[in-house]
């Protein structure tokens, strides 16, 4: 049988490879499909895809929906998960009239440790004059619930592979709606670095080797 396979020509043993794979696919076998290609194209016709507002993945996590790098995409919404906002509930006016001995001083527990004294402080994202709205470089009002627009001013590179959902964390899977955390979702923006972490305990268990 080998030496007859071998004496024919290339282009009839391809012929009849094709002729198996039809008769094998034919079988039936996929639940009367004639095989997995078919089943696909068949099944497909039902499916109408998800809309990227939809939440059937994300549950009731409160999202929005934003274009960046022309992806269009779903974050958690920031604002309603912030303990004192709006911030003019006790910023009542403006920043140099509050800061005062007379004063209890406010965010004690804050310290910032993202950049030197030189680089950074607390006015070169917050505005003590628009204090429930964040503050770029150039002095633009930017919301709290597009804090990432604030971090893409220095971490450009983090912010495009963030967009192309290389950099972060992903709420649900790939398939629209993608959803995924911002900066501010993983990182501490008074101090974004990540420390060392230990183990969250001593594995006393040996692993026996195989002979």
């Amino acid at each position: 049988m080998r030496n007859i396979i071998e004496n024919l020509p290339l282009k009839a043993v391809f012929l009849g490879l094709v002729v198996l794979s039809g008769f094998y696919s034919c079988q039936h076998g996929e639940e009367g499909y004639h095989g997995v290609t078919d089943r696909i194209k068949a099944e497909s016709k039902n499916y109408h895809g998800t809309s990227i507002s939809s939440e059937k993945y994300i549950g009731h996590l409160k999202t929005l929906e934003i274009t960046e790098n022309g992806i269009t995409f779903l974050i958690p919404e920031r604002k309603g998960e912030i303990k004192s906002y709006s911030c003019t509930e006790c910023h009542t006016k403006p920043l140099k009239k509050m800061q005062s001995e007379d004063i209890k001083k406010a965010h004690w527990n804050i310290k910032l440790n993202h950049a030197d004294d030189n680089t950074m402080s607390c006015v070169t994202c917050h505005n003590g004059n628009d204090i429930d709205n964040l503050n770029s470089i150039t002095g633009n009002s930017i919301d709290f619930d597009k804090s990432y627009q604030l971090c893409r001013q220095c971490h450009q590179k983090e912010f495009k592979d963030w967009t192309g959902g290389a950099h972060g964390k992903q709420i649900s899977s790939w398939a629209p709606p993608r959803a995924s955390k911002t900066c501010v979702n993983c990182h501490n923006p008074h101090s974004p670095h990540f420390e060392s972490k230990w183990p969250e305990r001593y594995n006393t268990q040996k692993v026996k080797e195989r002979k």
